[in-house]
């Protein structure tokens, strides 16, 4: 019913915004009405990668067919929707409950299922029939007459175009989320990902343990190895990705430098850094995760990384004043500083979706 092909837009769009990623869109097919006398029927297939079950899924596709104006008759038969939203294949592979059905029970006698399902999924093999669904396809006894549209659907990802960043940095104090972060997008929007190797630092327990003794040996050697590191990474750019997404950037080293050395071992610790840092590419984006000292010590807690667990709140609360001082101060740096204090884009896809719209909606 209506603008349909708007309506699979739509539908799309939220299902990227609630569900997850939007990974591969068929075409568009129209299709005879199956089962009752109808208008022709527009119809597409998704692929979605998600963190939620399939029962989940299911529970935010009628949430979603709600949204967009979707009233289902409670008697039999068939009847024109604005929007239908099914679950054919899951990675869960065989389900069978009183709400749901994977695979779809009759996906092989529906030629407006198989068409655009073989698009994006033709080597998947249907877990009971054991064909592909490029099989099916062939084998099929639906001989309905299946039209391809000449308009398709947008991936709702394409307008946040990260890879005009060429080189995005995602920094924060230790435990804002930094590294999921960058986990995320990387996954998300095909960039090559370059973390920072802190769990291989002999100096990083020590420092812990007595800060003043290992925080020049320590400073150091994270200068060396995040210097070397991303000279190398960079340098040698993937073909098959987008851009680059890194959880740190070198200019870190001189933050927590400022707050652990001592005057003396500052100044010569200035001077290694000046020389390194300019040869190094510079973020066409940085983006700093706030949070606040209280939600740092949550995380962190949370994480049970043994030799973080007496990490003081006042180093911490030093740590996030430096970046911001420093940030301030490096006028010529494209950053966005983003709040996450009270924020869970981990587990909250709502929350992933605001950061990127605060990227680069």
């Amino acid at each position: 019913m209506g603008d349909r092909l708007d309506f699979i837009q739509k539908a799309i769009h939220h299902i990227y915004q609630i569900i997850g990623d939007v990974v591969l869109i068929s075409k568009v097919y129209q299709t005879p009405a199956w089962g009752f006398d109808s208008n022709d029927f527009y119809n597409a297939c998704i692929a979605v990668r998600s963190f939620y079950s399939t029962a989940e899924v299911l529970d935010k596709l009628l949430e979603i067919e709600n949204t967009l104006g979707r009233n289902r008759n409670k008697g039999e038969g068939y009847e024109a929707r604005t929007i239908d939203l099914d679950v054919i294949f899951s990675s869960e592979g065989q389900i069978e409950t009183e709400k749901l059905i994977v695979p779809h029970p009759a996906i092989q006698d529906r030629k407006f299922v198989l068409e655009p399902l073989s698009d994006i999924a033709s080597e998947i093999i249907h877990p009971k029939l054991k064909q592909t669904v490029a099989q099916l396809l062939e084998n099929t006894s639906d001989t309905s007459q299946i039209t391809q549209l000449e308009e398709g659907i947008i991936n709702p990802k394409e307008r946040y175009s990260l890879s005009k960043f060429e080189y995005l940095t995602i920094e924060g104090n230790i435990g804002a989320g930094k590294t999921s972060l960058a986990k995320l997008i990387s996954k998300e929007f095909n960039a090559k990902l370059i973390l920072e190797r802190f769990a291989d630092n002999p100096f990083l327990p020590k420092f812990y343990e007595d800060m003043e003794r290992y925080a020049f040996p320590l400073e150091m050697s994270f200068l060396a190895d995040r210097y070397q590191r991303l000279q190398d990474d960079i340098a040698q750019f993937d073909l098959f990705k987008d851009f680059v997404v890194s959880d740190y950037d070198v200019f870190k080293s001189l933050i927590f430098a400022k707050v652990t050395l001592q005057e003396e071992e500052y100044r010569l610790y200035k001077k290694v850094f000046d020389l390194m840092y300019v040869n190094l590419p510079k973020p066409g984006m940085y983006i700093y995760l706030y949070q606040n000292t209280e939600r740092l010590l949550e995380n962190i807690k949370k994480r049970g990384r043994e030799y973080e667990q007496k990490i003081p709140a006042e180093y911490l609360n030093k740590i996030n004043k430096g970046y911001l001082q420093y940030i301030k101060s490096k006028t010529e740096l494209n950053v966005k500083i983003i709040d996450v204090s009270d924020r869970d884009f981990i587990t909250n896809r709502a929350d992933y979706i605001w950061i990127l719209e605060e990227v680069g909606g």
